[in-house]
């Protein structure tokens, strides 16, 4: 039986979920209790974020969450990506429904994976989500305060692209939070998008555990050779003159799309191959344990 952890049995007297904040209401003080004692039960919590759209923050962020549940670890992954929820697609999740007791919902496991997503609550994939910036704001607090994970090692959030008020609600609701991964495609149209995040996170006072570059050259199905097609290094050169990690290039692999569309999720079923190789090194580097450290430690 899990060890349910409430802010009334936490031993943690430094919480600053034990007081009332001045001028809050006694509703959004129970709110901020229920929020904190869900975050108290997660140990490890990394938030996925992306300059722009398209540049594979998604598929960074489902493989990451696999790797680490296959490791022994329990693991969920939460997507908050309201317009362009991909995840349930990436795994095979598609019609899923939800389930879920008054004032709680139950994410859906797969294969040692809790997941949470926005487009298990459409009842048509293919609906347009139209919502204002109030309501976008309210389902992500939602979501985090009323989501049962559990107890967790790692929470995995695929946040929305940008560095608008959704992100921003994330990084203010989740703490504290251990820290950001980045993507990025190589060419500087993108990779200057990077400078954005970064200033972004360290505005926030997040902290960057490294930047990812997708789509760096293309990998031939037959010969395995490597081709350059978009203006490579943009993501490493920005870290470099930002002073923040680079984990990595994930090549341009027909495999990755495949394995995305098929929801066949590429780290479980080709981790041997050399584009698995590669992000199986970007994964490591992630978890070493003083990339993990608490940014308020």
């Amino acid at each position: 039986m899990e060890n349910k952890k409430t802010c009334d049995s936490c031993g943690d007297s430094s919480c600053s979920a034990k007081a009332k904040q001045q001028g809050e209401s006694d509703q959004d003080y129970a709110d901020r209790r229920r929020l904190q004692a869900r975050l108290c039960r997660i140990q490890h919590k990394i938030v996925v974020l992306s300059g722009k759209g398209g540049v594979g923050k998604s598929t960074v962020a489902v493989n990451l969450a696999t790797a680490l549940a296959l490791n022994g670890l329990r693991v969920g992954l939460l997507d908050v990506d309201i317009h362009g929820p991909s995840v349930p697609t990436m795994l095979g999740l598609e019609g899923q429904s939800l389930k879920g007791n008054p004032g709680e919902l139950f994410p859906v496991e797969f294969g040692g994976l809790k997941v949470m997503s926005i487009g298990f609550l459409l009842q048509n994939p293919d609906d347009a989500i139209i919502w204002r910036g109030p309501m976008k704001m309210g389902v992500i607090k939602q979501f985090l305060t009323d989501v049962n994970w559990g107890d967790l090692d790692y929470l995995i959030i695929d946040a929305p692209p940008g560095t608008g008020d959704e992100p921003l609600s994330l990084c203010q609701l989740i703490q504290p939070l251990d820290g950001a991964i980045i993507v990025t495609t190589p060419q500087r149209v993108a990779a200057i998008d990077v400078r954005k995040s970064i200033s972004f996170c360290r505005r926030l006072n997040v902290q960057v555990l490294g930047v990812v570059e997708n789509m760096s050259g293309f990998v031939c199905p037959k010969c395995g050779e490597l081709t350059q097609i978009l203006p490579e290094g943009g993501g490493r050169k920005i870290a470099a003159d930002m002073d923040v990690p680079f984990l990595g290039a994930i090549p341009m692999d027909p495999g990755i799309a495949q394995s995305g569309d098929s929801g066949k999720v590429f780290i479980y079923h080709s981790s041997k191959t050399p584009t698995g190789i590669i992000m199986q090194d970007i994964i490591d580097q992630i978890t070493e344990p003083d990339k993990t450290k608490k940014v308020n430690a």
